[in-house]
C-alpha cells in the first residue's frame, strides 16, 4: 500500500479573501475504503486556489483543508492508497466559514455503523454552510439523519448569511451539484471568476468549442460589472431551470431594465447568452466524457437528446454524435503528427 503524506495538523492547506483575515475551513470526512480520485481532485483544487491567490494578491492562503476520520491516523482508500487523517475527537471548530465534504466509496456501509463519525456529522452539520456528500457519501449522511445543505453566500455578516442565496437552485429537482464544480463555484464566490477559471484550467484544461469565446471571460471594458456578473451567473447555472426574473433579481434590476442593459452591453439577449453557454457545455461534455447524448442534454439544461440535436443542426450544421466523432478524429490526428 502506498502512503500519501497529509499536511501536519497545524500546517494544513490553507488562502486570501477580500478581508485578509478570513479563512475558509474545508473539512473532508473519510473512512476506510473511501474513493480517492474525487478527494484528491478536491484537495488539488483548493491547493491551486491557495497558490494562485497568494501569488496574485500577495496575501496568505485562503483555504484550510482538513482530512478527518473517526479514529484518525492512516486511512486506506478503496485503491489501497493511504492518507493521514485527524480524529474527529480531536477536531476543534472555529468561527471561520466551514464547508464539509463527505467521501464516497465502497467502505461506506461499514462507516454508516460508526457512531463516532455519525455523532461528529450531527455536531458539525449546523455549523457548515455547505455539506456535500460525494456519491455513496449520501448514505453516511442519511445514516446520521442529515441531508445535504448549500449556501454559496458564504461571506458577510450574520444577517447576510441568514438570507437565502441569490443564486438559482444549484440543481433542479433537489439533485446535488458535482463536488468539483461546487468547489470551483465556492472559489468563484470568494476570489472571483477569473481565478476560478485559472484553477479549473490548471486542473483540467477545457476543450475549446465554437461557443467558448464568452464576453464574460474577455471582461470587455464597456460591459458594467453588474451585467458582467449576471453573465457569469448565467454561465455558472446552465444546468438549472432559469427564468429571466431570476437573472434580473441576481443583477438587482427590474426585469425590463435588465433585459435592455444586457442586450445593449453584451450584444445579445440573456436568453441567447444562456443558450450559448448551454451549447458550450454540451460540446465540452461530448468531447470530455462518454455520457450518452440524452444525458448530456439534460445536464446542460437542454430538454433532451432530440432538442440538442435540433440545436446542433441549427447552429453547427451537424449532430451531437458527429461532433463527438469529428473532435475525436481531430485529436487523434494531432497525436499522430
Amino acid at each position: 500500500m502506498g502512503l500519501v503524506p497529509a499536511t501536519p495538523p497545524d500546517s494544513r492547506l490553507s488562502a486570501v479573501p477580500t478581508q485578509a483575515s478570513a479563512i475558509t475551513r474545508v473539512d473532508i470526512a473519510l473512512f476506510n475504503g473511501f474513493a480517492l480520485p474525487k478527494i484528491a481532485a478536491l484537495i488539488e483544487i483548493f491547493h491551486k486556489a491557495n497558490a494562485l491567490s497568494s501569488s496574485q494578491r500577495s496575501g496568505r492562503a485562503r483555504y484550510d483543508v482538513t482530512l478527518l476520520s473517526a479514529a484518525g491516523g492512516r486511512i486506506a482508500s478503496s485503491s489501497s492508497v493511504c492518507v493521514w487523517s485527524e480524529s474527529v475527537d480531536s477536531y476543534r471548530g472555529t468561527n471561520d466559514t466551514h464547508l464539509m465534504f463527505i467521501a464516497g466509496g465502497s467502505g461506506v456501509k461499514q462507516a454508516c455503523g460508526d457512531e463516532r463519525l455519525r455523532n461528529w456529522l450531527r455536531h458539525r452539520h449546523p455549523f457548515s454552510l455547505i455539506v456535500h456528500p460525494i456519491a455513496e457519501g449520501k448514505l453516511l449522511l442519511e445514516a446520521a439523519g442529515l441531508c445535504a445543505r448549500y449556501s454559496l453566500q458564504i461571506h458577510g455578516d450574520a444577517e447576510a448569511r441568514a438570507r437565502p442565496p441569490a443564486r438559482a437552485p444549484v440543481r433542479a429537482r433537489g439533485e446535488s451539484p458535482a463536488a468539483l464544480r461546487l468547489a470551483l463555484r465556492v472559489i468563484e464566490e470568494d476570489l472571483g471568476p477569473e481565478l476560478a477559471r485559472q484553477v479549473a484550467e490548471s486542473i483540467a484544461p477545457q476543450h475549446t468549442t465554437p461557443f467558448s469565446a464568452s464576453i464574460a471571460r474577455r471582461a470587455a471594458p464597456q460591459v458594467s460589472e453588474q451585467i458582467m456578473a449576471s453573465a457569469r451567473w448565467l454561465e455558472a447555472n446552465v444546468e438549472c431551470p432559469i427564468s429571466m426574473d431570476d437573472a434580473a433579481r441576481h443583477a438587482a434590476m427590474s426585469e425590463r431594465n435588465f433585459l435592455r442593459r444586457f442586450k445593449n452591453e453584451i450584444g445579445m439577449t440573456p436568453s441567447d447568452y444562456l443558450l450559448r453557454a448551454r451549447l458550450n457545455m454540451s460540446c465540452r461534455m461530448l468531447v470530455e466524457s462518454r455520457l450518452p447524448v440524452d444525458k448530456i442534454a439534460r445536464l446542460s439544461g437542454i430538454g433532451g437528446g432530440g432538442q440538442l440535436a435540433k440545436l446542433f443542426r441549427k447552429h453547427l450544421a451537424t449532430t451531437p454524435t458527429d461532433y463527438r466523432l469529428s473532435e475525436e478524429a481531430s485529436s487523434a490526428g494531432c497525436l499522430n503528427v
